[in-house]
């Protein structure tokens, strides 16, 4: 068996050289697609990372009439924190919404002092709600405007940033989609050019093939070359694709962190090192292994 195995291993060794221009046509797109792939994992976890900041940074903000109960308000903060939609529900009340205002207008004297001289406190309380996921706004809106604390509310800005929060939840569906429909058709891609390169292998291995059939060879022993050479066509495309990614992440992380300092590419990239090296040697593998074999099983005819 072991030697058997070592002779497979060996004629495959053999074939991946012999077929020199062959085995570099189907490593290139191997290691075109594996990059791709390995890119667009790394874009979804980038592109994840800012929206959920921007997600972050959008939220609907209840207003209260000026003569609404504080303790009436508190009461429906606490309904509201009940809801398995909600994340955070912070309270801003009339005074501090005040306070909020002069700080955000200090350099405007003529605003401030029109301010003081009112008899009262212009300005709402407000409950400022940050929900789990951008697509559970709608409820939390429709929540609040129907909960027995609806007469003390004045307005819900859910509608002016409706359409904000639509538009993140688009593009984490488009940019999803997209990035699965692009991993498919370059897999198909190098799918095809393996398994060419395997069908021509075959077609030039037809004599050799012959003779070992000749000489009672079993059918994997003529079948496993085909396969070890596909093994080795996706570890050459994984290596080749890691050594692209290493200084392509060192030149964009640093550049990514300037401009958006909550998402280090680079710390992901390294923390996350050998599980990246892995399953992108196991996607060449799995890919090499399953065009060599459908291949094989076509046109080697044993």
């Amino acid at each position: 068996m072991f030697t058997a195995l070592k002779r497979i291993v060996k004629s495959g060794v053999v074939n991946f050289w012999r077929n020199g221009w062959l085995s570099t046509a189907t490593v290139l797109i191997m290691t075109i697609s594996l990059l791709t792939w390995t890119g667009l994992f790394l874009s979804n976890v980038v592109l994840t990372s800012v929206l959920s900041v921007l997600s972050e940074k959008v939220d609907i903000s209840v207003y209260f009439s000026l003569n609404a109960k504080e303790a009436d308000i508190l009461a429906m903060k606490s309904r509201i924190e009940g809801l398995e939609e909600v994340s955070i529900v912070e309270y801003v009340s009339s005074a501090n919404a005040l306070e909020i205002f002069k700080k955000r207008h200090e350099g405007d004297e003529v605003l401030l002092k029109s301010v003081n001289e009112l008899d009262g406190n212009p300005l709402e309380a407000s409950l400022n709600i940050l929900a789990k996921d951008s697509s559970q706004y709608a409820a939390v809106a429709s929540f609040v405007g129907e909960n027995e604390f609806k007469n003390i509310v004045s307005k819900i800005n859910y509608t002016e940033n409706k359409i904000v929060i639509e538009r993140l939840s688009n593009i984490i569906k488009v940019m999803r989609e997209s990035g699965i429909i692009i991993s498919l058709v370059l897999g198909f891609l190098a799918f095809l050019v393996a398994f060419n390169t395997v069908r021509l292998a075959i077609y030039s291995s037809r004599e050799e093939i012959t003779i070992m059939k000749l000489v009672g060879a079993s059918n994997w022993f003529v079948r496993g070359p085909f396969i070890v050479e596909g093994v080795l066509h996706g570890i050459a495309a994984s290596a080749f694709a890691f050594m692209a990614v290493i200084p392509g992440i060192g030149f964009l992380g640093p550049k990514l962190f300037n401009f958006l300092p909550e998402i280090n590419l680079v710390q992901y990239f390294y923390g996350n090192f050998f599980g990246i090296l892995f399953f992108q040697t196991l996607a060449g593998i799995a890919l090499g292994i399953f065009s060599s074999f459908m291949a094989a099983r076509k046109y080697l005819k044993v």
